[in-house]
């Protein structure tokens, strides 16, 4: 029996999209859902109150970075991630995998594992299925990601099938080396943009009975078109009793498409890069507040929201805020953005319920006009 089960509530009549409840040892949530996420134990700027409070249900914490500083043995040591944080609903630790990856040059893939350059002090350091597994059960998260090789665009076929067979073989090890009862394991769903490797990986992985699984190598480079086209395909091969999480896309419009394919999880650290950066997400698309058009601007960053940011301040202070530099204006942008996408999961919930989605959709996506290409979002 997984301690981490998903149960179909709904399915709409007249799309792939889904209503779900996820059952952890910290509570139980729903889906769709948006994952904040704490890359380095924190969801930048904000407290776990302030995420609570805009409807936050699980979080994702990363594994590589958690490994490297403070190392997995002190948080184990505090009690866990949960403790080490004070977050106490949800939380999801990715494999290392992709941002092992992600480091390019500093980095030599073999069938054992991943040795790589420490980014902090490059120092050499191992990462394999066994190590990652033996990492998040330190951190105790409720979910844990099998290790996985995350696979680059373009790649060539014969590449991608080299690859997608050691994410195999590493999903098979990495269940052979989890042990932790109250912690359920996903796997990785890779094949490229290739459907006949990715329906491979699905079979494969399946095969495994997961408790849940992760649709890995998307959003990391290609047209958000072939982005559909090949998730519509690997969501058909998924079982529809387990969770379906697509890793690392956190834009409204993806999430709106992805839903309507049938998945039920999402993270990104979209909303609070950008946030970051002086732009807010709101319901057309973008609005960069820092620019000089809002100096004399006295309206909410977008008129109806109901976060904090919105009900208290304006878009001129923000952008004062900005060019003055002062920390406060990433907080206050990070808390809008967050909201943003938490209730827009909420609000495609509530259309899945009412059976509205199809018209949900429709609505949103001819107003939305940041309709840009994928591009690769690392961690925070």
């Amino acid at each position: 029996m997984y301690s981490v089960r998903y149960e179909l509530i709904k399915e709409c009549r007249r799309s792939g999209a889904r209503l779900g409840k996820l059952y952890t040892p910290h509570g139980i949530f729903y889906t769709p859902m948006f994952m904040p996420v704490g890359t380095q134990a924190t969801v930048k700027t904000l407290s776990p109150e302030e995420l609570y409070g805009m409807g936050s249900q699980i979080v994702l914490s990363n594994t590589y970075h958690l490994f490297l500083r403070p190392g997995h043995e002190l948080i184990k040591k505090a009690g866990g991630l949960h403790k080490f944080m004070n977050y106490n609903r949800g939380i999801l630790t990715d494999s290392g995998g992709f941002q092992v990856f992600s480091l390019g040059a500093i980095r030599k893939i073999t069938e054992d594992g991943v040795m790589f350059a420490s980014h902090i002090d490059g120092s050499r350091k191992f990462l394999s299925p066994e190590i990652s597994m033996e990492v998040q059960e330190a951190l105790g998260s409720d979910i844990a990601m099998a290790f996985d090789e995350c696979i680059p665009y373009p790649a060539d076929f014969d590449y991608v099938e080299k690859s997608t067979s050691r994410t195999s073989h590493w999903a098979q090890r990495c269940l052979n080396a989890h042990t932790k009862i109250d912690q359920s394991l996903f796997g990785i769903i890779q094949g490229g943009m290739y459907p006949d490797l990715r329906r491979q990986s699905a079979e494969q992985l399946t095969a495994l009975d997961f408790a849940g699984y992760g649709i890995g190598g998307l959003s990391v480079g290609e047209e958000k078109s072939l982005m559909y086209n090949i998730l519509g395909k690997t969501t058909e091969w998924l079982p529809r009793d387990k969770a379906r999480y697509l890793m690392g896309v956190g834009t409204p419009d993806s999430i709106v498409e992805a839903v309507n394919l049938g998945v039920d999880m999402f993270d990104c650290v979209f909303p609070t890069r950008i946030a970051r950066n002086g732009t807010a997400m709101i319901e057309t698309g973008r609005l960069v507040v820092r620019n000089v058009e809002f100096v004399e601007d006295f309206l909410p960053v977008e008129e109806g929201c109901g976060c904090y940011t919105c009900r208290n301040y304006s878009r001129a202070y923000i952008r004062h805020l900005f060019k003055a530099e002062e920390i406060f204006g990433m907080r206050l942008l990070s808390i809008h953005n967050l909201y943003f996408l938490l209730n827009f999961a909420r609000r495609i919930r509530e259309a899945i319920d009412n059976e509205a989605f199809p018209e949900f959709r429709k609505s949103f996506l001819e107003n939305y006009q940041d309709k840009t290409r994928n591009f690769p979002i690392c961690g925070e």
